[in-house]
């Protein structure tokens, strides 16, 4: 399957790409990101530390567990703040 995946803040910064289009047989998020850490260095680091990241399929909040059956998109994030 084809993701659209979107990278946000810092996690933009250290993959050094606001977004891309990734093949995958991924079945969950986790198994997803599993993929993309041995792909480079760069994605190793900004998956290093899941507690401060984020995630979103298809623009609804959920956690690594969710599945990918039929997702367009995956978006990954820092926390959100409230002020």
């Amino acid at each position: 399957m084809n993701l659209n995946v979107v990278y946000f803040a810092w996690l933009r910064e250290r993959i050094g790409e606001p977004s891309e289009m990734v093949e995958t047989n991924a079945a969950t998020v986790a198994d997803l990101i599993k993929e993309l850490r041995t792909r480079e260095e760069r994605y190793d680091l900004a998956f290093s530390d899941l507690d401060a990241v984020r995630v979103a399929v298809d623009q609804t909040l959920t956690d690594f567990d969710a599945p990918l059956d039929n997702a367009r998109e995956v978006a990954f994030f820092p926390p959100m703040t409230g002020g």
